[in-house]
């Protein structure tokens, strides 16, 4: 069984329940991020516009399944040293393993 990503509507959802403000989506970006040669993450991370929020005036959503079952949405707002869609990958994958 192959999930569906999540809807533009379901990201700006847990953006604005998540952070805050209103969000417009405004583009997607594919990303594919490697640590020492291998794949590490590789998908779309859609970029939204933020109306609102005191911190960000940007935020990046995407979401990746869960054991086949579900899906995880994530919801980073681009607040330096995060200005990208890379970035926020990133520093997700750090917070996930730490």
């Amino acid at each position: 069984m192959t999930l569906e990503p999540a809807s533009i509507e379901s990201l700006k959802e847990a953006i604005e329940s998540m952070h805050g403000g209103t969000a417009t989506f405004a583009q997607t970006v594919p990303v594919r991020e490697q640590f020492r040669g291998a794949p590490v993450w590789r998908g779309v991370v859609h970029v939204f516009k933020l109306a609102g929020n005191d911190k960000a005036t940007r935020a990046f959503a995407w979401s990746s399944p869960l054991e086949g079952v579900s899906r995880r949405i994530y919801a980073v707002l681009a607040i330096p040293p995060i200005n990208s869609p890379v970035d926020a990958v990133r520093a997700s994958i750090v917070a996930e393993n730490k």
